[in-house]
């Protein structure tokens, strides 16, 4: 019988041993090629029985014959990395309509890869049981299904008229599934058979927040509808382009005075962190936390504010980037500067929910209403006390954003008001959009423009927006996130009729990472 390479040597009270540590070489070639040979010959129930977790991999398992209809099926093993081996998978998928008309079937190949682990209980090295391992585009509750697409393919537009791709822009791929699904019936397409991932349904409240399904074979086309969208073809090449060059950078354009989406880029085209993510937005937020001081007379543009090396809220101590300090300074040289302490310092001036209903009655945010025309995150802004109350003000706490949500506060500025940001039109499908509460009198407008504007021409935004005008302003931000070594950079503007916002993991500081992004943006749209 097959110790698994056991010891099999026992303990002082005549138990086995459990062998312990990381598998050895053999223990991994033997788990893999035990578990790829079963999978190989069709035999499930024994494949599943090289992995730690039987009972979900004999259903996936299952599911890839059942419900994918995968045929012919050869497994290759590669080299061996550790614990990890990865391997190749080639197949038929075939599928036979209802009707009884000849069957459609066509080659399927895909890499995957597996972990050896070794089971506490007894020593034993198994395969780590991953969804993932079945096919990589798995996660839990995801299914492959080969079937007649349960949306009807589309054809998205561009403004322009022209037809928006993924192979010619590569982040528009989640975007186009994501109106397949949501206008794929209404469009006028008729579905084709497909195999695709199915995605586990999203809890309640969550919806907005979902992966679309996605296509991976194509069997047989099906005849798809046209949507219109608002993207520009010009601003979506530049943005495209600017997101190419750098690793984890997300950036939106939209226009202020009506909300619509001229742009939308991803560095990683797999999750759509433009419109979905959901990070600390950083000192951007001050744009915000400005409005509200503002308006309860709490600071004014050239009225003197403190900016001290440290302010202690809540039990925390907060500082300045290298400690700095402005004395007898005005807000407006704070804001530009980015100073904390300037926000930090409000705090005991404020109500624990102040900074949350400024976000949600002025800029629209965090009600979770918005209705794009693809699933979007509309930013959160989570009522906190003591020092997180104090953090939110300056983009970190509980506070969560992403590139859309941040460029819309800057068109906010710009156009005055709140126009909820589209990518298609309301008048495609008749759809509500989200309106804000009120809307900030014309002098606190006028002076959060000129807080945005000095920070352009004086301040920490200046280099990024060198020499596009006078009838522009913009922000800088940096999130610190825990276990990154450099914080998130982040950079919002308008120029004109344009807005922009862009976010670079990882980038440090936001004027030299995200700032150079959103420049090329409000210079690619602005023809």
């Amino acid at each position: 019988m097959d110790s698994g390479g056991l010891s099999s040597a026992a303990t002082s009270d005549g138990k086995p041993e459990v062998k312990t540590g990381p598998p050895s070489a053999a223990e991994v070639r033997t788990a893999a090629d035990g578990f790829l040979t079963a999978w190989q010959s069709g035999d499930v129930a024994k494949a599943a029985s090289y992995t730690d977790d039987t009972s979900a991999a004999r259903t996936a398992l299952t599911g890839l014959t059942k419900d994918a209809h995968l045929t012919d099926v050869k497994v290759t093993p590669g080299t061996r990395a550790g614990a990890k081996v990865p391997f190749h998978v080639t197949s038929m998928v075939s599928y036979e309509k209802k009707a009884g008309g000849p069957g459609i079937s066509k080659p399927y190949a895909y890499d995957s890869s597996l972990t050896a682990v070794r089971r506490k209980s007894d020593g034993k090295v198994l395969v780590g049981w991953q969804p993932s391992v079945a096919h990589p585009e798995l996660k839990d509750g995801d299914r492959l299904v080969t079937g007649e697409a349960g949306d009807p393919p589309v054809k998205a537009e561009d403004r322009d008229g022209g037809e928006l791709t993924a192979k010619k822009y590569p982040s528009l791929g989640i975007v186009i599934d994501g109106l397949r699904e949501k206008y794929g019936k209404k469009a006028g397409g008729t579905a084709g058979v497909e195999l695709r991932v199915v995605r586990k349904a999203p809890e309640k409240g969550a919806e907005k927040n979902a992966v679309p399904d996605k296509t991976l074979v194509t069997l047989s086309e099906g005849t798809p509808g046209t949507v219109k969208t608002t993207i520009s073809p010009g601003v979506q090449a530049a943005a495209e382009k600017q997101v190419a060059s750098r690793e984890r950078a997300s950036v939106v354009v939209l226009r202020p005075s009506t909300g619509e989406i001229l742009g939308v880029a991803n560095s990683s085209p797999g999750f759509n962190t433009a419109f979905q993510g959901s990070l600390a937005p950083g000192s951007t937020m001050k744009v915000i936390t400005s409005s509200l001081l503002l308006e309860k007379g709490l600071a004014g543009v050239d009225k003197k504010h403190p900016c001290p090396k440290y302010f202690t809220y809540g039990h925390w101590k907060f500082q300045n980037d290298d400690k700095f300090q402005i004395k007898n300074g005005t807000f407006k040289a704070s804001f530009a500067a980015s100073c904390n302490t300037a926000f930090i310092s409000q705090a005991p001036k404020l109500e624990n929910d102040s900074l949350t209903k400024q976000a949600q009655q002025v800029f629209g945010l965090g009600l979770d209403n918005w209705a794009i025309g693809v699933p979007s995150f509309d930013g959160s802004v989570p009522v906190q006390s003591d020092a997180q109350m104090a953090a939110s003000l300056i983009g970190q706490g509980g506070v969560r954003m992403n590139p859309l949500n941040m460029a819309s506060v800057a068109a906010t500025v710009k156009s005055g008001t709140f126009h909820q940001p589209y990518l298609v039109s309301p008048d495609v499908d008749h759809r509500t959009l989200a309106k804000a509460a009120r809307t900030l009198s014309a002098g606190t407008v006028a002076d959060l423009r000129e807080l945005m504007h000095y920070t352009a021409v004086a301040g920490t935004a200046v280099e990024p927006m060198s020499g596009l005008g006078s009838d522009m302003g913009a922000k800088t931000g940096s999130a610190e996130v825990d276990g990154q070594k450099e914080p998130n950079g982040w950079f919002t503007a308008w120029r004109g009729d344009l807005a922009s916002a862009a976010v670079v993991e990882q980038g440090g500081h936001g004027g030299d990472s995200a700032g150079p992004v959103v420049r090329q943006m409000l210079l690619n749209g602005a023809g």
